[in-house]
């Protein structure tokens, strides 16, 4: 069966005005590409006001924008021999601890280097639910995140992980440092999630237009000037983590979406790992609970930091 194109309309408020509207239109999605976007306006997929404009067109305020995505047929997503940390795998499900750096799935001017490039090479028995691009994908966590990440090999799995994911089941425990000594050993942040509406990168906390999530947090050393803590979701916004950190005034290390721009600290992204990853098997029900530990990179921040404090 061949997928129609998707058509995406939003109207630029005044935080769009004089913007680029390939740099706008990029910025609707977290897995469009600069170069994918100013191709779709070349063909014409991007209009204005119902009229087909240039990349360096600069918004004003009250442009309807009408984006027709192509199909993700469109999408070669090959398989490539890349290796996998494999921490679970049978008929059914594959668990893999993602390193940092490495993202999940292709996109429109992405499509290579990608945890699915590697899946297909690895099995090429995954469910179809995501589409070509994100086939087995029932969940992700970011590009600079590392940690645990469960893959469905068929749509029988698909289902189950989907909505043990939507009834808040599924244990998923991470382990971050953030800036600043927290001054109490754990608490919760519960506050909702949306697009911020100054930025479209970024997600804020949105009491108008955000979607619930809770974070509970322990912290497990306290340091000078950062703490290693231990999160636990209830639900899985995007940057949840990040989101929720920052809003307490303790964002992630290495984080200059949410935090400090310069990064003073010897890692490359933000502190975050998904430690442990808890779920019913879909076929058997039996819980399976996995847990993976700290990445080098981490280890050597907690050494770091343990140094700076002496």
């Amino acid at each position: 069966m061949i997928e129609e194109e998707t058509r995406i309309v939003w109207r630029a408020d005044e935080s769009a005005e004089g913007e680029r509207i390939d740099k706008a239109v990029t910025s609707l999605d977290d897995d469009w590409s600069r170069s994918a976007v100013q191709a779709w306006i070349k063909e014409g997929r991007v209009t204005v006001n119902g009229r087909t404009v240039k990349a360096n067109y600069r918004l004003e305020a009250g442009d309807e924008v009408i984006v027709s995505v192509p199909p993700v047929e469109e999408l070669a997503v090959e398989p490539e021999p890349i290796p996998l940390d494999v921490r679970y795998e049978d008929e059914d499900v594959i668990v893999v601890n993602k390193p940092r750096g490495m993202v999940v799935h292709p996109a429109p001017g992405n499509t290579s280097g990608t945890l699915v490039n590697a899946l297909l090479a690895h099995c090429r028995d995954l469910s179809g639910i995501g589409g070509v691009a994100r086939p087995g994908i029932v969940h992700r966590i970011d590009k600079d995140t590392s940690g645990l990440l469960m893959v469905a090999k068929n749509d029988l799995a698909h289902q189950s992980l989907a909505a043990q994911l939507k009834a808040h089941s599924v244990d998923r425990i991470y382990l971050a440092i953030v800036h600043g000594n927290i001054p109490h050993n754990r608490g919760t942040v519960d506050a909702p999630i949306g697009r911020d509406p100054h930025d479209r990168k970024k997600m804020a906390i949105n009491h108008k237009n955000g979607k619930p999530a809770v974070t509970h947090f322990a912290v497990l050393e306290h340091w000078q000037q950062a703490s290693l803590i231990e999160c636990k979701l209830e639900t899985g916004r995007t940057h949840q983590i990040r989101v929720h950190m920052a809003s307490i005034g303790h964002p992630l290390i290495g984080d200059p979406v949410y935090g400090p721009k310069k990064n003073r600290y010897p890692i490359q992204g933000q502190a975050l790992h998904a430690k442990v990853l808890g779920f019913d098997h879909p076929r058997t029900g039996k819980r399976i609970r996995l847990e993976a530990e700290l990445p080098k990179d981490m280890e050597k921040l907690i050494s770091y930091i343990r140094a700076e404090n002496h």
